[in-house]
């Protein structure tokens, strides 16, 4: 299959192989690896039925010593074990995802993007409930897999700025529920939310905080942040998805002398902030040109010259050189897969 490196959507592509595994009467069985796209699934499945699913995003790379990184996956393995708790399923034991998500990487090693495309390897570790249960209980049966794809920018403007709408008539999740671990639901519950919001015109939508709608949540499928002055800011609300993302530009944040603010980020603050971006695995960072309220009617802008503002190009600047080993790696996120 030939594929257009340069233009490469963010979406799904089939390659030559994917890993799986099964959790039985409480153990993990041996690693398989399968060139099929399909599952073999019961009817009563508890992932079909009680949503009794988790996934992962994470990203390899491919550097200019063409050598393949995969960037953090240990905060991938940690997040995939508490979506494992919230939602009761069997844990996948970080040795086992490590083994997956190198092999898998490995046996795909021709789907790897050149370096200098912007794209990269999109892996999606996938944890289900695959046994059979009519009464609400959690399955005694799970299947982890995980398969992967090249993908390039998750929004098609790639590192340039984007419109966004923030809203207030859907929730994505509630105050105490899933919000805070990566699993299905949560995507369901804002399609409808995003359908609207590129119907619109916008790139993306931004929920407000669903038990009082003053502050800013989730940026549709990503983190929201902002700077003002000296400070990185970005919501502390316990419906927002820990993003590994946000958290490390957290850090090069901190090392190039800001001042980091975890905090509740109310809406009426956007007028005062000098950037803002969404981040994620798959944006790494989109930087916001504008966001329209739906509700609110006001409309704030950024980006006035129609270019990313100076901290979040050197920050993106800055991840993406860490991720593809052009930049020292001071903390060690990167390995290589041999």
């Amino acid at each position: 299959m030939e594929i257009d490196w340069k233009n490469l959507p963010f979406g799904y592509v089939n390659t030559d192989y994917n890993v799986r595994c099964y959790n039985r009467n409480g153990k993990w069985g041996e690693l398989e690896v399968s060139s099929s796209e399909y599952v073999n699934l019961h009817m009563a499945a508890t992932a079909l039925h009680y949503g009794q699913e988790a996934f992962e995003g994470m990203k390899a790379f491919r550097g200019e010593d063409n050598k393949i990184r995969l960037f953090r996956w240990e905060e991938n393995a940690k997040r995939m074990q508490r979506s494992a708790q919230g939602v009761m399923m069997a844990e996948v034991p970080t040795g086992l995802f490590k083994e997956a998500i190198f092999k898998v990487v490995k046996l795909n090693e021709k789907y790897v993007p050149a370096y200098g495309f912007g794209a990269s390897l999109y892996l999606r570790p996938l944890l289900i409930g695959s046994g059979p249960e009519v009464g609400v209980k959690p399955s005694s049966e799970y299947l982890f897999m995980v398969f992967v794809g090249p993908v390039g920018p998750y929004f098609k403007e790639g590192f340039n700025p984007v419109d966004l709408q923030i809203i207030g008539d859907y929730d994505r999740a509630a105050p105490h529920g899933t919000g805070h671990i990566k699993v299905g639901g949560n995507y369901a519950a804002s399609l409808r939310a995003l359908d609207r919001g590129k119907k619109e015109g916008f790139a993306s939508v931004i929920f407000r905080s669903s038990a009082d709608r003053k502050y800013i949540d989730e940026a549709g499928p990503a983190n929201f942040f902002a700077i003002k002055g000296n400070s990185y800011i970005t919501p502390n609300s316990p419906s927002v998805l820990p993003s590994i993302t946000n958290m490390s530009l957290r850090q090069l944040a901190a090392d190039m002398g800001l001042k980091i603010e975890l905090r509740n980020v109310a809406v009426d603050e956007l007028g005062d902030f000098d950037e803002v971006g969404a981040c994620g695995t798959a944006a790494v960072i989109s930087p916001i040109r504008k966001i329209v309220d739906r509700d609110g009617g006001k409309t704030y802008e950024y980006c006035k010259d129609g270019k990313a503002g100076p901290v979040s190009t050197k920050l993106y600047n800055k991840l993406r050189e860490i991720q593809e080993g052009r930049g020292e790696d001071t903390y060690g996120w990167t390995q290589i897969v041999e």
